[in-house]
């Protein structure tokens, strides 16, 4: 699959979903549990993601490491992790983030 079906497919399907999403009446808090198994998640893509880049398969790998992503910003986003400063500049160097 090309690089362009890919992201097409991909947008195609967000933009589908964002459509449906409707906040739920009463949210449910993030506990520990909860961001450990979205953690989780993120280390599989992340493992994913490692799998596909040895195979040669670039798309795949970079959609993968994108979802691994994801989830830690919207962790981050939801104040339930702190990344630290020096991490995420070497992780996301071309990323903007205050110096607070």
């Amino acid at each position: 699959m090309t690089a362009e079906t890919l992201a097409s497919k991909y947008i195609r399907a967000v933009e589908d979903c964002l459509k449906k999403i409707k906040p739920a009446a009463c949210p449910v808090a993030l506990d520990a549990e909860r961001v450990r198994l979205i953690l989780s998640q993120a280390e599989a893509y992340l493992e994913d993601a490692k799998y596909y880049m040895r195979r040669k398969e670039y798309e795949t790998s970079l959609t993968a490491i994108a979802y691994s992503e994801g989830l830690i910003d919207a962790l981050k986003l939801a104040n339930t992790i702190i990344i630290s400063q020096n991490a995420t500049r070497e992780t996301r160097p071309n990323a903007k983030y205050d110096s607070s």
